[in-house]
């Protein structure tokens, strides 16, 4: 039986939920990240590369490139959202699956050929995740991971591609060595002063020469290069972990803006916990100072996913950990030993207006979004745009996600 590995991958995964909410961003350049003089690309339209625009490069620079393109910060809320909405609609069809990415998938189709035909099932599977969220996607298939998402790369934007067996090095070799996954800028400059620059070359080369010049990854490069190396599906299953960070575009000490910010990212981190169906037991907070020293504490708790409990926990944690008086360049809060279940009412301290207040709260930012209803008290922090991180196995969005 010849492996069958597919790999799905949505296109501009960020990009294309916001044109799905606003349709008049459609064909229109568009960027999405931080907005600060610190803000990093998260995504970038097909539009605004011809500019030379890439996710990962400061926003400020991309906007001189392309001074057309519509800024957004961007809600990793919605994301997840779509996300999550892919990533059931893959657990339902196949037995095995891995999610590399809040937009990004492998499923082992290997013995399918036999009944159903792998190619057609995958093709199904792609025109249904279209259909049903909206989303653009594409997909690689071969024998192996790294041949498929090569394969990927070179279907985009939103189509498909199969690599037949026994054509994996045939297909590499008039690609660039950037296609590679693993060559980064400084193994891409390496093999270019060697005059690399197709994968073919690689293929030519003996792997003695590969080890020498790029040492035990120069195996892994010849391997990929050959179509040959074969890492396996890492099964899916769920965090045990969300979290959310902000940089401020300043570093400060303004007590105000630090408090408002941790007490907006316990209320949020609460609502992902019930939006789960979780609970959690142990809360953390970090801090970065301006020289870049970084210090955490965290707690262990009875499970809860309440407001009322786990705001408070996480400003006191803030509190205690608070001991420098330097300027500070980033928080983070963190809650982990999280486990399926609903936070149990205390009969003596907890009443029925608010567990109501609770049900109400939630349901609204389940219908209009994350940030629709906030207490007071978080409001200031409504700019932060990196909460959010349901339990779909993603990790939590950062302003420098990665290339799409």
């Amino acid at each position: 039986m010849n492996p069958t590995i597919l790999h799905l991958d949505l296109d501009t995964f960020f990009v294309s939920c916001e044109r799905l909410i606003d349709s008049r961003l459609l064909y229109k350049p568009l960027l999405v990240g931080g907005t600060g003089d610190r803000g990093v690309v998260a995504a970038c339209s097909y539009e605004t590369r011809k500019f030379g625009v890439h996710s990962g490069m400061s926003m400020k620079i991309a906007r001189k490139l392309c001074p057309e393109a519509t800024v957004i910060r961007g809600n990793s809320g919605i994301y997840s959202k779509y996300s999550q909405q892919v990533t059931e609609i893959i657990k339902e069809s196949v037995p095995v699956f891995e999610k590399a990415s809040v937009d990004e998938f492998y499923a082992d189709l290997s013995g399918m050929d036999a009944y159903y035909g792998s190619y057609k099932f995958a093709s199904e599977l792609r025109q249904r995740i279209i259909k049903e969220s909206g989303l653009p996607i594409s997909f690689g298939m071969s024998k192996n991971k790294i041949v498929s998402k090569v394969a990927t790369g070179e279907a985009k934007p939103n189509n498909q591609l199969y690599i037949n067996n026994g054509f994996e090095k045939e297909f590499l070799a008039p690609l660039s060595i950037k296609k590679i996954p693993s060559v980064g800028k400084k193994t891409y400059q390496i093999l270019r002063n060697l005059g690399v620059d197709k994968v073919k070359v690689i293929q030519e080369m003996p792997l003695e020469m590969l080890l020498s010049v790029l040492g035990k990854n120069g195996k892994t490069i010849w391997k990929r290069a050959l179509g040959i190396d074969n890492p396996p599906i890492v099964p899916f299953h769920e965090r045990k972990s969300i979290s959310t960070e902000r940089t401020f575009n300043k570093d400060t000490i303004d007590m105000v803006q630090l408090n408002t910010t941790i007490f907006a990212m316990a209320e949020n981190l609460a609502f992902q916990l019930r939006n789960g169906g979780k609970v959690a037991s142990t809360f953390s907070v970090k801090i970065r100072y301006s020289d870049f020293n970084t210090y955490s504490k965290q707690i262990k708790i009875p499970y809860t996913s309440a407001d009322h409990i786990i705001i408070p926990t996480v400003q006191e944690l803030f509190k205690k950990l608070y001991q420098r008086r330097l300027l500070i360049r980033l928080v983070g809060v963190k809650v982990s030993d999280i486990v399926g279940g609903h936070y149990q009412i205390n009969l003596f301290d907890d009443s029925d207006q608010l567990m109501n207040l609770y049900s109400s709260m939630d349901n609204i930012r389940k219908r209009y979004g994350e940030m629709s209803v906030m207490r007071a008290s978080s409001l200031g922090a409504k700019t932060i745009g990196r909460f959010g991180n349901p339990f779909n196995g993603e990790p939590p969005m950062l302003l420098a996600h990665r290339k799409q």
